[in-house]
């Protein structure tokens, strides 16, 4: 198993670089803590703070219809007069095409505007763009460098990557003592992707002592907030007692929650393992599996 996950893990950093940048942020959106009467007032002699705040009610629709074309209006004022937070909401809307015909290249240039003032979330994702080669020239060294910024000032999604590019040997020299460095600091504010790697390390004994227990620990943390690949591994553990006292019930529960939440390969591959434990069950035990499944909630990741 462990061959099959390092090579899952290498495949993850171009899975980052294949998504959009969206699906990975938060969007740096202000909201309005003034009536919208008075916050407009304000908007319209120019202050950009209320103009960015104006257009994140416009853009989640608070108190008002949702408009993205007018979120972006006004987004673009804002940015206009350098606000940052407007300039990287405005470069979300470049990305996903809405309010504003879908421009990487117009994304990607208002996010370096944000990016140098140091804003780490435009830190991060004009690291992916760069790493995309979408509307910036495909260059691993300069993503791993705008990442780092965004690393360097705790944001955790970049840390979780630039932990992945340190695995990899990608745009940095390869370095597993620091991916796990990378990977813990996410890890340890809550980002479940980090926690799901850094359980890997453990698992491997790659970049750190291999410890079942902590890899089962990390798994844990991950597969609590529906990382589905870290609950299939945290159900391969139960199977075996790695790390954990081999349970049949847990072991089934969690490949059942993995198989519920994948697609394609993974779906079968998930739910393959867990027909191979209900093998080992009784019926009461399988009963038992299902039932927690069934009552199963994810926790919030932190700052989520």
């Amino acid at each position: 198993m462990i061959s099959h996950l390092r090579e899952r893990r290498r495949l993850a950093l171009a899975a980052v670089f294949g998504l959009s940048c969206f699906a990975f942020s938060i969007s740096c959106q202000n909201k309005a803590a003034e009536p919208l009467r008075a916050l407009r007032a304000r908007a319209d002699h120019g202050d950009a703070g209320a103009q960015s705040s104006l257009a994140s009610v416009y853009e989640n629709g608070k108190g008002v219809t949702q408009d993205y074309a007018e979120a972006a209006r006004w987004y673009r004022k804002a940015a206009d007069q350098g606000n940052a937070e407007a300039q990287c909401n405005l470069a979300f809307m470049y990305d996903s095409g809405e309010g504003v015909p879908q421009d990487y290249t117009e994304a990607a240039r208002l996010w370096r505007k944000a990016a140098d003032q140091g804003l780490a979330k435009a830190q991060y994702n004009l690291g992916v763009m760069f790493g995309k080669g979408q509307g910036a020239t495909q260059d691993s060294a300069e993503a791993a460098r705008w990442f780092r910024k965004a690393a360097d000032q705790g944001e955790p999604d970049a840390q979780n990557v630039l932990g992945l590019m340190y695995d990899s040997g990608e745009g940095v020299p390869q370095d597993y003592a620091d991916a796990a460095r990378w990977w813990r600091k996410a890890a340890d504010q809550g980002n479940a992707r980090a926690q799901f790697h850094l359980g890997f390390g453990y698992h491997s004994g790659q970049g750190m002592p291999q410890d079942y227990a902590e890899a089962a620990r990390w798994y844990r943390k991950a597969a609590d907030q529906g990382h589905a690949e870290a609950q299939f591994n945290l159900g391969v553990m139960y199977l075996d007692g790695q790390g954990v006292a081999q349970d049949y019930v847990q072991s089934h529960m969690w490949m059942n929650l993995a198989a519920s939440s994948a697609s394609g390969d993974d779906r079968k591959r998930f739910a393959d393992g867990r027909d191979g434990v209900a093998a080992k069950m009784n019926t009461a035990q399988i009963a038992e599996a299902q039932r927690l499944a069934l009552n199963w909630k994810p926790k919030a990741e932190k700052g989520k």
